[in-house]
């Protein structure tokens, strides 16, 4: 077997797919992907050779990669023509996962825009924001997230465009008639883009409230592709089972958000690009999961670890024919090694894979698969090729391998930093490296370890939950005197919102008021699942912070 040096150079060797180069990007040289498409635009052009192969199923409906690249097109043009998008300007996506959502993407990205997807669980207010806060002037959204936002939009300067409507919404376009005008061509607008030109802003929550936009431009995006595809390289040639042509199309099971950048960068884009066939969901239903990997023949699904585990636990999972997956993926959140042992078991010979990312490296960082993942379970891989970590300490110097530190990340997957904000861009990515705020230590392999979190954040099956954002809301309510939100451990969603709140003298609020206080202002899963209301003060080390761990471990005893 290889070792993982000798595996990069083989398969990063001048001439290869994987081959490498410097570049300059943003006044820094870094090692890029010589073979990376230069923009979603050009992608996107070169999904339409797959004519009428299927591209995305949802439900009963088929769209085809031509009838795909059609919308797209078509959509470019209006927005080019009729609402005067030119490149840099935002157009904002606020729907659910439905095949509307992949061509409003393609389309803005095409026409030069700034693709701004939102997440489709936020609040109105939280919605308000990120639409004020990008500047877009176009938003596409489905009828659920249009009725949120009904009374905010009349106070917003942009054109609303509404898919799968009720065809009463006020205020916004339809679909259908925003499609109808446009030309019978399926040609793109006149528009060029180069690797640096800014592609999209994906809003990631902060840790002190409001969340921050992480600028992101087509080399990220598009780079991502050839880290996917080298870690499945590199697998099989430590595996020493070189890669095979198809026989046919990959079917991915989409299990995650296209406002993620892992359900955009690395499986949305990851498809159109390799001719692949996603398969959407209207909800994650691990009953409906298994229908649907049975009916669509899909080869790979996964999402965070709680949804494999809801797929492996079903009932039914033995009375389906499942011998079409081939691989099976996750991330986002801790995975128990036990999982790994438990796939081996029910897949045979398909060994599972996960990695590391974050928004602000454009999803992937390092990959651990094939041989790697089962000797490894607990490291998320090692970087590949075009990026660097390093384990920093509080002293802002590499600690010894095999030490704790802050996980330090360059290359040309990170971000150009947070939109309109030039203190935190410069708090996070000053000095060329992005400061992830996760806890890690590294092996003498360059094996990546997570072992914490430096961020106060709690993760709800793969959805970040900051926990000064909610503390911050329940100060807001008029009886609360005190409040420490953190994480309670949970079997399948991995960690639930918990908060100890403290009263005012005199106050009445009981925990459902706390709740719905919280429900009112931000997004459902923010929402403390378990409050505890109580009158003494909280604990407190000598600099006044609040002893989160001595809380949370009372309260899960409690």
């Amino acid at each position: 077997m290889p070792t993982i040096a000798e595996a990069h150079a083989a398969l990063t060797a001048p001439g290869s797919m994987f081959e490498m180069e410097e570049a300059d990007v943003f006044g820094a040289r870094l090692r890029v992907w010589k073979n990376a498409p230069p923009s979603l635009r050009v992608l996107l052009e070169m999904s339409r050779a797959r004519g009428d192969t299927p591209f995305i199923v949802y439900e009963d409906e088929v769209l085809t990669f031509e009838q795909h690249h059609r919308a797209a097109a078509q959509l470019a043009t209006v927005l080019a023509q009729r609402y005067g998008v030119a490149p840099g300007d935002r157009v904002a996506i606020v729907m659910r996962n439905f095949p509307e959502w992949s061509i409003a993407f393609w389309a803005a990205a095409a026409a030069g825009a700034i693709v701004v997807p939102l997440n489709a669980w936020w609040s109105a207010a939280e919605l308000d924001y990120g639409l004020r806060d990008s500047g877009a002037t176009v938003a596409f959204l489905d009828a659920e997230r249009h009725e949120r936002l009904a009374a905010d939009l009349p106070g917003l300067d942009l054109a609303a465009v509404v898919a799968r409507g009720t065809g009463t919404e006020a205020d916004a376009e339809r679909w259908e008639d925003v499609l109808g005008k446009a030309p019978a061509s399926a040609e793109l607008p006149d528009v060029t883009l180069a690797p640096e030109d800014p592609a999209t802003i994906f809003y990631t929550s902060g840790t002190t409230g409001r969340s921050k936009g992480a600028l992101g431009t087509h080399r990220n995006i598009c780079g991502n592709l050839l880290s996917l595809a080298f870690a499945s390289a590199r697998s099989q040639l430590r595996a020493g089972t070189p890669s095979e042509a198809s026989t046919g199309q990959n079917v991915y099971l989409l299990s995650v958000p296209f406002f993620h950048a892992t359900g955009c960068h690395s499986v949305l884009v990851a498809n159109l690009a390799s001719g692949g066939k996603l398969v959407l969901m209207h909800k994650w239903d691990a009953e409906r999961a298994l229908e649907l990997i049975e009916r669509e023949r899909v080869t790979m699904f996964g999402g965070v670890p709680a949804m494999v585990w809801q797929v492996l636990q079903s009932p039914s999972f033995a009375t389906r024919d499942l011998s079409s997956v081939t691989g099976i993926g996750y991330g986002g959140a801790p995975a128990a090694p036990e999982l790994v042992r438990r796939i081996e078991e029910l897949f045979p010979g398909r060994t599972p894979s996960n990695g590391y990312g974050l928004t602000e490296t454009s999803s992937v960082t390092t990959l651990n698969s094939g041989v790697d993942y089962q000797r490894k379970p607990d490291s998320v891989g090692v970087p590949v090729p075009v990026v660097d970590v390093r384990v920093v300490g509080a002293d802002g110097q590499d600690v010894p391998l095999g030490q704790v530190g802050e996980l330090w990340i360059r290359g040309p997957n990170v971000v150009k930093g947070y939109w309109g904000m030039p203190q935190a861009t410069e708090e996070a990515f000053g000095g060329g490296w992005f400061r992830s705020g996760d806890l890690a230590r590294l092996d003498d392999e360059g094996f990546v370890y997570i072992v914490d979190r430096a961020k106060d954040v709690v993760i709800r099956g793969g959805e970040n939950v900051y926990c000064a954002e909610v503390e911050g809301t329940l100060f807001e309510h008029p009886d609360v005197a005190d409040a420490a939100v953190f994480g309670v451990p949970h079997p399948v969603l991995g960690e639930e919102v918990g908060a100890v709140v403290v009263l005012r003298p005199g106050a009445a609020a009981t925990v459902e008021d706390l709740r719905a206080h919280v429900a009112e202002r931000l997004a459902g899963f923010k929402v403390p699942a378990h409050v505890f209301v109580g009158t003494e003060a909280l604990p407190r080390n000598p600099a006044g912070k609040v002893l989160k761990r001595e809380l949370r471990d009372e309260f899960v005893r409690s």
